[in-house]
């Protein structure tokens, strides 16, 4: 068995999260430049056994895919290219960003890191890769 890697993928920084070698945990893990992240990956991967990859599906309220989807999908066909031994989930990933800045305020975060985009980002990762362990059972 090996880690979970969630993504949420931005068109300019993108947040990560993975689990434990055996799935239990999901903990934020960085925040990248988006045109560095598959260097990333691979880099991360040299050290780390990752089985599967999960992707936040950006959806608008009514179920409606978010514009930056079309630029998710071919950034998946690369992820297939670059990595094709991990699987590839996708999870609706509606509020996340809401959801990350209100645990943020829950957890006791300083007004200002609530400003740094790239925690959000990682903690969205987060919600995404706990929502995807949830899903499983």
């Amino acid at each position: 068995m090996g880690q979970l890697i969630s993504i949420d993928y931005g068109s300019k920084r993108t947040g990560l999260a993975a689990t434990d070698d055996l799935q239990i945990i999901a903990s934020g893990l960085d925040t990248v430049e988006t045109p560095k992240l598959i260097a990333y990956l691979k880099d991360y991967m040299v050290f780390n056994k990752v089985e599967a990859f999960i992707i936040g599906e950006p959806k608008r309220l009514h179920g409606v895919a978010s514009d930056i989807e079309t630029q998710i999908k071919p950034f998946i066909e690369v992820l297939k290219k670059e990595f094709p031994e991990q699987e590839i989930h996708r999870i609706d990933e509606r509020f996340t960003s809401k959801l990350a800045f209100d645990t943020m305020i829950a957890s006791g975060i300083s007004k200002k890191k609530r400003k740094d985009k790239s925690l959000i980002d990682k903690i969205s990762a987060t919600l995404i890769l706990q929502s995807f362990l949830q899903s499983r059972g």
